[in-house]
């Protein structure tokens, strides 16, 4: 099912703080909110988040403006940040991400002259350490919340560069316009951890050489340990710390043997990339949307229809192709 999709329309710069989540939506339609058109510091933005489960799981957030710590001051990074946080197990872990990982990224873009990769991999990191912290301190009145994490992807536009970092299985992609066919292409700008990849299985095996079922096929589908399908997550205590896979957890989630490292990595994959006239738009989704819909089918729907309301489009358009799906699996 689609979760949390979020575009952004490069054009030329324009300066203008703003900031928005499906918190702050202006409209909604049943289960989904969005957002049809905004402004972000290179461009417009349109936004769109449905409720899959009994629970929202998950959070998109774009950020603009000044990427320092202190956001009256004219010098240091300037630019736009988004995030999609695909929950599972719960709120818990998207929440937070929401909340404290762009604070975390403008601190230690305070600290360099310029937004970098090494400045992501580091907000990563300590948003993963203060909610790892969060589970150790629930950890006996509130056990389920160390099963509990959601993928991450983030991408961040400053100084002409796009960043793309990613945890998980949800993906971003490019519309780029080539002269040459006249035609505007899709180019997917991330790496996806997913173990329904043969190279994710492959790195599991090659990082746990001990352990013959680190990854296992199950009713057709292939896990890590047989319980999750992302091989890298913010949270998911119990499978990155052998205190949390205990009692009180609930038995699916205890695996019988203790281990000795991390089973799933917060280490994300980045790409960097300098924007030129022909990139045109960005997608941001989770995989709900990427199971119904290709690269292609999505920058070609965005290409020829108009800007505004397009991520809701986007959205019913995924909810279609899984609902006929469903109907063609019933005949």
């Amino acid at each position: 099912m689609v979760r949390s999709l979020s575009l952004l329309k490069i054009v030329s710069p324009c300066w203008k703080w703003a900031r928005f989540s499906h918190d702050s939506a202006a409209r909604a339609e049943g289960l989904l909110w969005y957002k049809d058109l905004g402004s972000h510091a290179v461009g417009e933005f349109s936004m769109a988040v449905v409720q899959a489960n009994n629970l929202l799981e998950d959070r998109s957030q774009i950020e603009s403006g000044p990427l320092g710590w202190n956001e009256a001051a004219a010098d240091g990074p300037h630019g736009t940040f988004v995030g999609v946080y695909d929950g599972h197990g719960g709120p818990e872990a998207s929440r937070y991400i929401a909340e404290h990982l762009f604070p975390n990224l403008k601190k230690f873009a305070s600290e360099q002259p310029d937004m970098s990769a090494d400045v992501i991999r580091k907000a990563f990191s300590a948003t993963e350490d203060d909610f790892i912290s969060l589970v150790r301190k629930q950890w006996l009145i509130k056990p389920q919340i160390a099963s509990v994490g959601s993928c991450c992807l983030v991408g961040v536009i400053s100084g002409g560069m796009l960043y793309v970092a990613n945890v998980g299985d949800s993906r971003a992609v490019l519309g780029r316009f080539e002269e040459g066919i006249a035609e505007v292409t899709a180019v997917q700008m991330c790496t996806e951890h997913n173990a329904s990849f043969e190279s994710v299985r492959n790195e599991l095996r090659s990082l746990h050489p001990d352990d013959p079922n680190i990854v296992v096929l199950k009713n057709k589908v292939w896990r890590v340990k047989g319980l999750i399908q992302v091989s890298r997550s913010i949270g998911d205590a119990y499978l990155k710390n052998v205190e949390f896979n205990r009692e009180p957890l609930l038995s699916r989630f205890r695996l019988p043997e203790p281990f000795e490292k991390p089973i799933l990595s917060v280490e994300p994959s980045i790409v960097t990339h300098k924007l030129c006239p022909e990139d045109q738009f960005l997608i941001f989704a989770s995989d709900g949307l990427w199971e119904h819909l290709t690269n292609e089918e999505a920058v070609d729907m965005i290409h020829n229809t108009p800007r505004s309301g397009i991520a809701r489009r986007l959205v019913k358009a995924a909810l279609q192709e899984a609902a006929r799906k469903r109907e063609m699996s019933r005949i």
